[in-house]
């Protein structure tokens, strides 16, 4: 078994390349970064654009999924409702938006020679809109199927559920608020 393995890695077309040492790396990198940081800096801010838009399109799937399902639970009795209850789908779809939005911002700044600190704002920048979103779809789905549900049986009930809906989604926009600040201070030169 080691003779296999030795010789796959000494094949040259299997060949790996070991990482470049700080002094082959330009002048400007090598004093601000060893090996490790080279390498690690940019899958943070990767990881950080991912996370933002999977966690708030998780959110805005559970969010219209579960409003989905209400409106069509209530619209087996009361059809005429379906337009003005639609509002939580809309809703629901919009935090998806912030995690476009934040998670196109980071890609923005994304390069091959990327700071530390730069990856570790971009990270944090993508986890802060991406759970607050994944919260907020999970409050508006809720929120959403019970309302709709009762709005078809009281519909004095729409205006509650409608102001229970915007608390929920301004959940979401804290979220996108920080990761805009957060993502402002990723362009900063830095020396880590």
């Amino acid at each position: 078994m080691a003779d296999i393995v030795d010789n796959f890695v000494k094949c040259p077309v299997y060949a790996v390349s070991t990482p470049k040492a700080p002094e082959d790396l330009p002048t400007p990198c090598r004093a601000s970064m060893s090996v490790s940081d080279a390498c690690t800096s940019p899958f943070f801010g990767v990881m950080g654009c991912t996370s933002a838009i999977v966690f708030t399109c998780f959110g805005a799937a559970y969010g219209t999924a579960k409003s989905g399902v209400g409106i069509c639970s209530m619209a087996v009795l009361r059809p005429d409702l379906i337009v003005k209850n639609i509002v939580p789908v809309i809703m629901a779809g919009i935090i998806g938006i912030y995690g476009l939005v934040v998670s196109v911002l980071i890609s923005d700044g994304l390069k091959q020679q990327l700071p530390l600190y730069t990856g570790f704002i971009q990270l944090g920048a993508g986890l802060s809109v991406g759970l607050s979103g994944l919260a907020a779809g999970f409050a508006i789905g809720i929120v959403g199927d019970a309302g709709v549900r009762g709005t078809a049986q009281q519909p004095r009930l729409f205006v509650g559920m409608i102001l229970i809906l915007i608390f929920a989604e301004v959940l979401g926009l804290y979220g996108l608020i920080v990761a805009l600040l957060m993502n402002s201070k990723a362009s900063l030169e830095v020396s880590c």
